[in-house]
């Protein structure tokens, strides 16, 4: 017998808002479970995550963080896959209670650190040169933490939970790759919905969240302009690119509040500057420019990129010079998805407070590779407060410096927080599902 087909709904089409069903492990509430034995977790996830603080990685190779991760999860009844062409850990939970075509949540935890030099004095800082200056070492140890809780209520899972252990956030991108080599199938199917958190100085065990553009697209711009090389007492001999340059990269700031709406941030940010060999009295045959581009939607790069080349070309043209343009896409914007933003938040604000659920005013023009997964499956991203309340704001060290400070207390409910979203979507989405699930589950029903 053929299977029912049913009509699937249209792309685009908004679905209502998801309800939290407050799951139930046996006679207890789930999240209240998850909260009390994630705070059990948190000597030995505070013990993981300074080790792995004290031995940080970069890059896509993270050899003793991929074995440190996978000696985490020994012993657990997870399906394990490491990365081809990276050092990514994959696993994958089946769900005790799980049907015939069981939907999948993914959970994501990035890995490697930065070529920061630490100088916080802690007794666990990393003394190698590098540095977990953006708290990648808490997001790791954060979602072992959620792998052993939801592993330990596996027989009470309505689905299945993929965990993605991913290298190279901080560049050159390692969520592509590891799309590429799979992980958004390693379930067998699409998940319905991921989630990920991502540490700050935000008050500790605060949720910071934006349903929409959260984060910016991360674009490199360099810029090359050509003269004629000359002496510096006689600059009509010669073509000058530093004067052309020096005018561009004013024009581009021009052009851009001209050009785009106010509204909508876009930001050129020019980070370096370079011509000649050092010889003050030579003018120079090119000089160059580098700087990173920021844009909020996507459709925008395009015309940002455009814009430049315009820009430099004509400007370098009025110099009787020439410019050529580098413009490298590394980061698409990620955008949380309202439905599946607003279930986290409201599951999390039962859980923590909703006081301590907080809307952020604007987007950040930050960027982050997890707009990858997020442009191919619904979910949301949140930023996770970890330091003292009390802590001035001036005393508050962002991400990426050499002083930032984040405070692992929060491990076993940043555990908690991260198995329970994924527990109460399966849970969710068995109560009320999708059309997308309907249709699947007609699918099967109709098949003797």
């Amino acid at each position: 017998m053929e299977p029912i087909k049913k009509k699937a709904p249209r792309q685009g089409q908004q679905l209502p808002p998801l309800p939290v069903t407050a799951a139930k492990i046996g006679e207890r509430i789930a999240s209240e479970v998850f909260l009390e034995e994630g705070q059990k977790l948190l000597p030995q996830l505070q013990e993981f995550r300074r080790d792995m603080h004290q031995h940080p990685e970069i890059g896509l190779e993270l050899p003793r963080t991929q074995k440190k991760v996978l000696e985490a999860l020994k012993g657990l009844p997870l399906e394990i896959q490491v990365g081809q062409d990276l050092s990514s850990v994959v696993a994958v939970l089946r769900g005790g209670k799980r049907g015939p075509r069981p939907v999948s949540v993914l959970l994501r935890a990035d890995m490697d650190a930065l070529p920061v030099r630490e100088q916080t004095g802690d007794p666990f800082a990393s003394t190698n040169g590098l540095m977990h200056a953006c708290g990648h070492d808490l997001h790791t140890a954060g979602l072992i933490g959620a792998v052993k809780l939801l592993c330990a209520q596996k027989e009470h899972l309505l689905g299945d939970v993929t965990f993605m252990f991913q290298p190279g956030e901080e560049g050159p991108g390692g969520a592509l790759p590891m799309i590429e080599e799979g992980v958004l199938d390693a379930a067998g199917r699409r998940p319905i919905a991921a989630y990920g958190l991502h540490v700050g100085p935000q008050d500790r065990g605060t949720f910071h969240h934006i349903s929409g553009p959260m984060m910016a697209s991360s674009s490199n711009l360099k810029i090359t302009v050509y003269g004629k090389g000359g002496h510096g007492s006689r600059p009509h001999d010669a073509i000058d690119p530093v004067a052309a340059l020096g005018e561009i990269q004013m024009a581009l700031q021009i052009a851009l509040t001209r050009r785009f709406d106010a509204n909508e941030p876009i930001v050129i940010t020019v980070t370096n500057l370079r011509a000649g060999d050092g010889a003050i009295n030579v003018i120079p045959d090119h000089a160059m420019l580098g700087a990173t581009v920021r844009v909020l939607r996507d459709e925008k790069i395009e015309q940002v990129r455009q814009m430049v080349v315009e820009v430099a070309s004509s400007v370098a043209a009025s110099h009787r010079c020439t410019a050529k343009v580098d413009f490298e896409v590394l980061y698409s914007a990620t955008k949380t998805n309202p439905r599946e933003n607003q279930f986290a938040a409201a599951l999390w604000g039962g859980m923590f407070g909703a006081e301590n659920v907080i809307p952020m005013e604007t987007p950040m023009m930050a960027s982050e590779d997890f707009g990858g997964v997020l442009a191919q499956v619904p979910g949301t991203f949140m930023w996770f407060g970890t330091v003292n309340p009390d802590t001035p704001e001036h005393l508050r060290e962002w991400n990426h410096s050499p002083l930032a400070r984040f405070d692992d207390s929060v491990l076993g409910d940043q555990a908690a927080a991260l198995a329970a979203v994924a527990f109460e979507r399966l849970a969710a989405e068995d109560a009320h599902p999708s059309p997308a699930t309907r249709v699947m589950r007609s699918a099967v029903e109709g098949v003797e």
